[in-house]
């Protein structure tokens, strides 16, 4: 039977947490014992008194170190071996893999504070572990400690009913769990993934391990920098890995043709010097792996690529180094068909082309959703000139982003500065890039 002693001012809140489901069956079988000490019993005078002032002033109350040690002792006279842990917020983190650790121990006893924490003193003299939930603060370690009970005990044998459940859950390998379908197959028009269906255990386990990876590195993808991963399927992960290690592929390209005017008609718009400098600036600072500058002019182009060779090759390399660096990932095209095959050859796939409008219409891409179901892909972030993109051209890419708001009404920004706030906002969305990133 393992044993969990709970030291608090509220035994009551204790008792009623575990009054209810698994672990409560487990309590039923004899497997666990839950041991509600009240504080209040080791105090020595009349108001059984636990908190008292700081020393050196300072807002709150702490818990005062003599009633903690002295319950710490009395449990320790039948449990000698229990081993104590300190709720605090300056513990370490708490994962899956300390429930793992914990349940090695027959006896744990825990330590609820209160208020602005506990005596120093006791930390010194009865803790032999210090845990934290994270990183957020409770009212009390009531709520902590009934946490990890809950996640320690169940992995008890016998306490949970299905014995092999908690091999197939999140973080016990590392990953993030699987999407789960129940009857029935069919709600709402969404039905239940084929595979699921087939009878095949091997694609359906295929299946799961490759949709653990997924939601992993869409929403924890921190998790997978201390994950072995498999060797199986080891396409799909070594894609999986190298998409984890580089960091999402994100290219830009200034489309000159076919724009509209401000009467409405297709136009194809001049490269400006500006437009050249800032964007590449941008594209470098914020990781982007090439930017295009797209006109099916040649007399344009031959402009582009001399502004190109001067700060690249010419004297601006010398004068200007950090201009140098910029320009080293800007390339000239005539045809958004050719980037696209430029990129293709590049990644092995075709990019998701994304079209930025400051007009505002219906069924936008939120950037953030879009950026998590589409990690594992090139992304082509298109920007207009002129008075922006045809509507035919807007036809042809894969979605159009949600447009930049503004304080007010006006909404009339640059393309240069346009570029810089939608690689800021991915950038921070994709918690920062790495100068490796770029790699032509």
């Amino acid at each position: 039977m393992k044993t969990y002693n709970v030291i608090t001012i509220f035994p009551e809140m204790i008792d009623a947490i575990f009054s209810y489901g698994v672990i409560y069956q487990g309590i039923k079988k004899n497997l666990i014992n839950i041991n509600p000490v009240n504080l209040r019993d080791f105090t020595k005078d009349k108001h059984k008194t636990v908190d008292d002032y700081q020393y050196g002033g300072g807002q709150g109350l702490l818990l005062k170190p003599e009633p903690i040690c002295d319950a710490v002792k009395s449990i320790k006279t039948n449990d000698k071996n229990t081993h104590v842990i300190l709720l605090d917020p300056r513990g370490k983190k708490y994962t899956q893999s300390v429930a793992q650790r914990l349940l090695e121990y027959d006896s744990i006893t825990f330590i609820c504070g209160r208020y602005e924490g506990v005596d120093e003193r006791v930390r010194k003299l009865v803790v032999d572990e210090e845990i934290s939930l994270g990183d957020f603060i409770l009212t009390g370690g009531e709520l902590a400690a009934s946490v990890i009970i809950d996640s320690v005990a169940r992995l008890i044998p016998g306490v949970l009913g299905d014995e092999m459940s908690f091999h197939e859950e999140s973080f016990r390998d590392g990953l993030l769990e699987y999407p789960h379908y129940t009857r029935p197959y069919e709600y709402e028009g969404l039905r239940v993934p084929d595979v699921l269906v087939n009878g095949n255990h091997k694609e359906i386990n295929e299946w799961r391990y490759k949709e653990s990876l997924k939601i992993t590195l869409q929403n924890r993808p921190d998790l997978l920098k201390h994950k072995a991963l498999k060797v199986e399927s080891s396409g799909f992960v070594s894609q999986i890995v190298e998409r984890f290690e580089k960091g999402v592929s994100l290219y830009v390209a200034l489309l000159h043709y076919p724009m509209v005017d401000k009467h409405g008609d297709i136009v194809a718009t001049s490269i400006t010097n500006m437009d050249l400098h800032d964007i590449s600036r941008s594209c470098r600072t914020f990781g982007v792996k090439n930017y295009f500058v797209v006109n099916p002019l040649e007399a344009q182009r031959e402009i582009a690529r001399r502004v190109l060779t001067h700060w690249q090759e010419g004297y601006g390399a010398t004068y200007n180094p950090n201009r140098k660096e910029a320009f080293e990932y800007t390339i000239i095209k005539e045809s958004l068909s050719e980037v696209i095959e430029f990129i293709e050859t590049k990644e092995g796939c075709r990019p998701v082309l994304v079209a930025t409008s400051a007009k505002d219409a219906p069924n936008r891409a939120k950037l953030e959703p879009f950026l998590k179901e589409n990690f594992d892909k090139p992304i082509l972030l298109l920007f207009g000139t002129g008075w922006g993109m045809s509507e035919d051209l807007m036809k042809l890419v894969d979605v159009i982003i949600e447009p930049i708001k503004g304080a007010g009404s006006f909404n009339h920004l640059s393309v240069r500065s346009a570029v810089a706030i939608y690689l800021n906002k991915i950038n921070g969305l994709l918690g920062g890039n790495k100068d490796e990133q770029q790699a032509n």
